[in-house]
Protein backbone atom coordinates (compact mmCIF):
# COMPACT_ATOMS: atom_id res chain seq x y z
CA UNK A 1 0.00 0.00 0.00
CA UNK A 2 1.16 3.15 -0.61
CA UNK A 3 -1.90 5.77 -1.21
CA UNK A 4 -1.81 9.52 -1.46
CA UNK A 5 -5.71 9.89 -1.01
CA UNK A 6 -6.16 7.97 2.06
CA UNK A 7 -10.15 7.73 1.74
CA UNK A 8 -11.48 4.41 3.17
CA UNK A 9 -8.48 3.40 3.88
CA UNK A 10 -8.57 2.00 6.95
CA UNK A 11 -12.06 0.21 6.44
CA UNK A 12 -10.27 -1.53 3.67
CA UNK A 13 -7.33 -2.20 5.32
CA UNK A 14 -9.45 -3.31 8.72
CA UNK A 15 -11.45 -6.19 5.87
CA UNK A 16 -8.10 -7.41 4.78
CA UNK A 17 -6.84 -8.44 7.59
CA UNK A 18 -9.62 -9.93 8.55
CA UNK A 19 -8.55 -12.12 5.89
CA UNK A 20 -5.25 -12.77 7.62
CA UNK A 21 -3.63 -10.55 4.99
CA UNK A 22 0.14 -9.08 5.84
CA UNK A 23 0.16 -5.10 4.73
CA UNK A 24 3.09 -3.71 3.53
CA UNK A 25 3.23 -0.04 3.43
CA UNK A 26 5.12 3.07 2.87
CA UNK A 27 5.76 5.25 5.46
CA UNK A 28 2.71 8.17 5.06
CA UNK A 29 0.66 5.41 4.47
CA UNK A 30 1.87 3.05 7.35
CA UNK A 31 1.43 5.95 9.94
CA UNK A 32 -2.40 6.30 8.92
CA UNK A 33 -3.20 2.14 9.14
CA UNK A 34 -1.02 2.27 12.94
CA UNK A 35 -3.14 5.71 14.02
CA UNK A 36 -6.31 3.19 12.98
CA UNK A 37 -4.31 0.33 14.91
CA UNK A 38 -3.83 -2.15 11.48
CA UNK A 39 -0.85 -3.75 12.15
CA UNK A 40 1.29 -3.12 8.69
CA UNK A 41 4.96 -3.86 7.98
CA UNK A 42 7.61 -0.95 6.49
CA UNK A 43 8.20 -1.90 2.88
CA UNK A 44 12.12 -0.99 4.25
CA UNK A 45 11.47 -3.56 7.22
CA UNK A 46 10.06 -5.87 4.30
CA UNK A 47 13.01 -5.22 1.91
CA UNK A 48 16.19 -4.94 4.45
CA UNK A 49 16.67 -1.27 2.67
CA UNK A 50 15.91 1.86 3.88
CA UNK A 51 14.04 4.42 1.99
CA UNK A 52 16.63 6.41 -0.07
CA UNK A 53 17.40 9.32 -1.91
CA UNK A 54 15.12 11.78 -0.41
CA UNK A 55 12.18 9.39 -0.90
CA UNK A 56 12.77 8.73 -4.35
CA UNK A 57 13.77 4.90 -4.16
CA UNK A 58 11.57 2.99 -1.51
CA UNK A 59 9.61 -0.03 -3.26
CA UNK A 60 11.79 -0.38 -5.97
CA UNK A 61 13.40 -3.72 -5.31
CA UNK A 62 13.37 -7.15 -6.50
CA UNK A 63 11.29 -8.88 -3.78
CA UNK A 64 8.46 -6.90 -4.56
CA UNK A 65 8.65 -6.99 -8.16
CA UNK A 66 9.35 -10.61 -7.81
CA UNK A 67 6.54 -10.94 -5.53
CA UNK A 68 4.25 -9.03 -8.04
CA UNK A 69 5.38 -10.33 -11.38
CA UNK A 70 6.13 -14.05 -10.58
CA UNK A 71 3.76 -16.52 -12.09
CA UNK A 72 2.46 -19.06 -9.90
CA UNK A 73 1.87 -21.80 -12.34
CA UNK A 74 5.63 -21.53 -13.87
CA UNK A 75 7.38 -24.03 -11.96
CA UNK A 76 10.99 -22.02 -12.74
CA UNK A 77 9.16 -18.72 -11.23
CA UNK A 78 7.99 -21.12 -7.94
CA UNK A 79 10.96 -22.55 -7.40
CA UNK A 80 13.19 -18.83 -7.57
CA UNK A 81 11.01 -17.47 -5.59
CA UNK A 82 11.55 -20.61 -3.04
CA UNK A 83 14.81 -20.04 -3.15
CA UNK A 84 14.87 -16.57 -2.47
CA UNK A 85 12.19 -17.15 0.34
CA UNK A 86 10.07 -14.53 -0.72
CA UNK A 87 6.19 -14.58 -0.63
CA UNK A 88 4.00 -13.74 -3.87
CA UNK A 89 2.10 -10.33 -3.38
CA UNK A 90 -1.46 -10.48 -4.39
CA UNK A 91 -2.86 -6.80 -3.99
CA UNK A 92 -1.11 -3.55 -4.68
CA UNK A 93 -3.40 -0.31 -3.68
CA UNK A 94 -1.44 2.81 -5.06
CA UNK A 95 -2.89 6.16 -5.92
CA UNK A 96 -0.45 8.38 -7.11
CA UNK A 97 0.45 12.29 -6.29
CA UNK A 98 -2.43 14.11 -7.91
CA UNK A 99 -0.39 15.30 -10.68
CA UNK A 100 -3.07 16.82 -12.55
CA UNK A 101 -3.99 19.22 -9.88
CA UNK A 102 -0.70 19.94 -9.81
CA UNK A 103 -0.03 21.29 -13.16
CA UNK A 104 -2.95 23.51 -12.61
CA UNK A 105 -1.21 25.99 -10.43
CA UNK A 106 0.27 28.77 -12.32
CA UNK A 107 3.83 29.25 -10.22
CA UNK A 108 4.66 25.39 -10.60
CA UNK A 109 8.21 24.72 -12.18
CA UNK A 110 9.85 22.10 -13.69
CA UNK A 111 11.75 21.18 -10.48
CA UNK A 112 9.04 21.35 -8.43
CA UNK A 113 6.85 18.79 -10.86
CA UNK A 114 9.85 16.31 -11.32
CA UNK A 115 10.04 15.91 -7.44
CA UNK A 116 6.59 14.85 -7.29
CA UNK A 117 6.34 12.31 -9.68
CA UNK A 118 5.89 9.22 -8.38
CA UNK A 119 8.38 6.19 -10.10
CA UNK A 120 8.27 3.37 -7.52
CA UNK A 121 4.31 3.58 -7.16
CA UNK A 122 3.66 3.70 -10.79
CA UNK A 123 5.95 0.55 -11.15
CA UNK A 124 4.08 -0.97 -8.88
CA UNK A 125 0.88 -0.49 -10.37
CA UNK A 126 2.03 -1.65 -13.63
CA UNK A 127 3.81 -4.69 -12.50
CA UNK A 128 0.81 -5.63 -10.66
CA UNK A 129 -1.69 -4.63 -13.70
CA UNK A 130 0.69 -6.96 -16.05
CA UNK A 131 -0.17 -10.09 -13.82
CA UNK A 132 -3.65 -9.57 -13.15
CA UNK A 133 -4.22 -13.15 -13.57
CA UNK A 134 -2.91 -13.20 -10.30
CA UNK A 135 -2.64 -9.66 -8.78
CA UNK A 136 -5.35 -7.63 -7.86
CA UNK A 137 -4.22 -3.48 -8.89
CA UNK A 138 -6.56 -0.85 -6.73
CA UNK A 139 -5.64 2.85 -8.11
CA UNK A 140 -9.02 4.53 -7.10
CA UNK A 141 -10.42 4.29 -3.59
CA UNK A 142 -13.97 4.23 -5.26
CA UNK A 143 -13.30 0.90 -6.11
CA UNK A 144 -12.86 -0.22 -2.22
CA UNK A 145 -16.13 -1.01 -1.32
CA UNK A 146 -16.68 -3.31 -4.41
CA UNK A 147 -13.66 -5.02 -3.52
CA UNK A 148 -14.49 -5.46 0.26
CA UNK A 149 -17.96 -6.97 -1.26
CA UNK A 150 -15.78 -9.38 -3.58
CA UNK A 151 -13.48 -11.12 -0.83
CA UNK A 152 -16.54 -11.45 1.39
CA UNK A 153 -18.66 -13.17 -1.32
CA UNK A 154 -15.52 -15.25 -2.41
CA UNK A 155 -13.97 -15.89 0.72
CA UNK A 156 -10.79 -13.51 0.65
CA UNK A 157 -10.54 -13.48 -3.21
CA UNK A 158 -10.96 -11.47 -6.23
CA UNK A 159 -12.58 -12.61 -9.25
CA UNK A 160 -10.24 -12.76 -12.60
CA UNK A 161 -12.98 -10.30 -14.62
CA UNK A 162 -12.72 -7.54 -11.96
CA UNK A 163 -9.12 -8.18 -11.41
CA UNK A 164 -8.91 -8.04 -15.43
CA UNK A 165 -10.91 -4.72 -15.38
CA UNK A 166 -8.91 -3.13 -12.32
CA UNK A 167 -5.85 -3.88 -14.54
CA UNK A 168 -7.33 -1.92 -17.01
CA UNK A 169 -8.34 1.04 -15.02
CA UNK A 170 -4.44 1.03 -13.46
CA UNK A 171 -2.80 0.90 -17.10
CA UNK A 172 -5.38 3.87 -17.95
CA UNK A 173 -4.34 5.85 -15.13
CA UNK A 174 -0.37 5.62 -15.71
CA UNK A 175 -0.93 6.60 -18.85
CA UNK A 176 -2.96 9.16 -17.90
CA UNK A 177 -0.58 10.44 -15.58
CA UNK A 178 1.97 10.14 -18.19
CA UNK A 179 0.65 12.15 -20.66
CA UNK A 180 0.20 14.71 -18.29
CA UNK A 181 3.71 15.03 -17.27
CA UNK A 182 4.65 15.14 -20.55
CA UNK A 183 2.49 17.90 -21.76
CA UNK A 184 3.43 20.24 -19.02
CA UNK A 185 7.32 19.45 -19.59
CA UNK A 186 6.49 20.33 -23.48
CA UNK A 187 4.71 23.43 -22.54
CA UNK A 188 7.40 25.09 -19.96
CA UNK A 189 11.03 25.67 -21.09
CA UNK A 190 13.26 22.76 -20.07
CA UNK A 191 14.89 23.90 -15.94
CA UNK A 192 18.82 24.98 -16.68
CA UNK A 193 21.56 21.77 -16.33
Amino acid sequence: MSCHDKTGLAPFSQLLREFDVEIISTAGTLEILRQAGIPAVNIADYTGVPEMLDGRVKSLHPKVHAGLLGLRDSRLHVEQMQAMEDPWIDLVVVNLNPIEELVKDPNLTPDVLIEQIDIGGSALLRSAAKNFRYVTVVVDPAHYTNIMHELRAHEGSVTYLTRNRLARDAFAHTARYDRIIAEYLESVEPPPE
